[in-house]
């Protein structure tokens, strides 16, 4: 596939994810939850979980944002569902890795790797690792404060 026909593919899945989000709604009786916030950006996302015996069977956002903010919480929640908490907790810094630094798009990823090209445009680093760190805080107890991308270079 050539590099513009990739850009268009990644372009189209981005639009899809935050036209239409999935798992964007709250889970009542999650068992943690966490606030994050973009100031740059404007972006404001809840991450909610719902661990069964260590196991992220369902999981969801509520919140407003630009299009990446929105599309990645929405890829987010459907990539990390049904994993265990070592897992979901790997895939955020492989995430991160991906759309902070020069790393390779590890191919575990999937469709997350359409948010590769963000890595050239520092705020939007934060935009598309803003539910990502949400949902690091919620599943590591320490949701007690939302966190912020207000002083992070690249969303660290």
């Amino acid at each position: 596939m050539i590099e513009s026909e990739l850009s268009e593919l990644y372009q189209a899945v981005i639009l899809d994810h935050n036209r239409a989000p999935r798992n964007c709604r709250r889970i009542a009786d999650a068992t943690c939850t966490a606030r994050g916030l973009n100031p740059h950006c404007g972006d404001e996302v809840r991450v909610f979980v719902k661990d069964e015996s260590g196991v992220l069977t369902d999981v969801s956002f509520e919140g407003s944002g630009c299009a990446i903010s929105r599309a990645s919480a929405s890829l987010m929640t459907t990539s990390v569902k049904g994993k265990t908490r070592a897992q979901a907790l790997d895939l955020f810094r492989r995430f991160h890795d991906m759309v902070a630094t020069d790393a390779v798009p590890d191919p575990q990823l999937g469709k997350l790797a359409v948010f590769s090209g963000v890595r050239d445009f520092p705020s939007r680093v934060k935009c598309a690792s803003l539910a990502w760190h949400a949902l690091r805080s919620a599943l590591t107890d320490s949701a007690l404060q939302p966190v912020t991308t207000a002083a992070a270079p690249n969303s660290e």
